[in-house]
């Protein structure tokens, strides 16, 4: 008589979305409360769940404008509106190489709040388009200077256009991290229900990290904090920065980190793919990136034999990097 075969693995159940109980009474409301989604693809290619790891995402182009940045930008608004800076006509300047940008854009026209950015002429088509389709007003900086250019800029217009501009200042506005203290660390914490080990994310801004880290470290301080970085001053990782030859955002504290990767470009894009064909997330280059320092953590933690929790954070879709071209 045959041996009866054991049964598959059961795939993980899929649960529809369910709606918030009342409607919203502004789009602003909708920031925040994004999935938390388990990589089941890179666990069982990485061979993952037999060593007791575990590796999550966090999907921030759940935000209404498509990216993390809608937590910072709205928290940085709301902020400078309660200590009383925006009014009599005033609207709110920044530097930004996108996502920001668009952040500030969507919510500056749901709340009246005229916007001015400064960015980088090279920023792709798909980002100036839709920062105009806000009405935002758009000044070019040198595309040769990158983020830098755009934030010299920004403090030049800002000190002799004083009384047109709120400057916000992403890269030293603490109202950045508190964003992200107030929500994205406190939403990985419940929707692990306390489990997280590892927290890994990109340093661009560096709000996200110093942010989330310092909230999952109020929590539990033995929840290891770690960011990434490019290994090299020019490459292709657009939204992160190489520290080493960048100004230093103010807002960033290294000593809050337990550690920093550094990956190449080719890294970060290739796991950037792998979502896609892996996992059905077609996600920017920076989301490949994180994902590359969250998988070398879990495999770190897979290779010693230690359990883990490792969390991520996928900031935007890849959709606003294409470019239109000829057929």
């Amino acid at each position: 008589m045959a041996e009866p075969r054991s049964a598959p693995a059961a795939e993980p159940p899929v649960r529809l979305p369910r709606f918030g109980p009342r409607p919203l009474s502004s789009v602003v409301e909708a920031v925040g409360r994004t999935p938390l989604l388990r990589l089941h693809g890179f666990e069982r290619e990485e061979g993952l769940v037999a060593a007791g790891v575990e590796l999550y995402a966090k999907l921030e182009f759940f935000n209404p404008g498509g990216s993390v940045k809608d937590r910072p930008a709205l928290q940085m608004i709301l902020d400078a509106r309660e200590r009383g800076l925006l009014g009599s006509g005033k609207g709110i300047l920044d530097s930004t190489s996108g996502n920001t940008g668009v952040a500030y854009a969507w919510i500056g026209a749901s709340l009246g709040v005229p916007v001015t950015l400064v960015m980088p002429e090279n920023v792709s088509t798909a980002r100036k388009q839709i920062t105009r389709a806000f009405g935002a007003e758009i000044v070019f900086s040198d595309p040769l200077e990158g983020s830098d250019g755009a934030i010299r800029l920004a403090r030049q217009l800002a000190r002799e256009q004083a009384d047109r501009y709120v400057y916000l200042d992403q890269y030293s506005n603490e109202s950045n991290p508190k964003a992200h203290f107030l929500g994205t660390g406190r939403e990985i914490w419940q929707a692990t229900q306390g489990r997280v080990t590892h927290f890994v994310a990109g340093v661009g801004t560096s709000g996200t990290v110093m942010g989330t880290g310092r909230r999952l470290k109020k929590e539990n301080p033995r929840v290891r904090v770690v960011g990434v970085e490019p290994d090299e001053s020019f490459h292709g990782l657009e939204g992160l920065k190489h520290l080493g030859s960048s100004l230093v955002p103010a807002i960033y504290r290294g000593g809050d980190l337990d550690e920093t990767l550094h990956l190449s470009t080719d890294e970060g894009w290739d796991v950037a793919l792998r979502l896609g064909k892996k996992e059905g997330l077609l996600v920017g280059h920076s989301s490949g990136a994180a994902v590359a320092g969250a998988l070398r953590i879990a495999r770190r933690l897979r290779e010693s034999g230690e359990r883990g929790v490792v969390v991520t954070v996928l900031p935007d879709r890849a959709d606003r990097y294409f470019e239109r071209g000829r057929r």
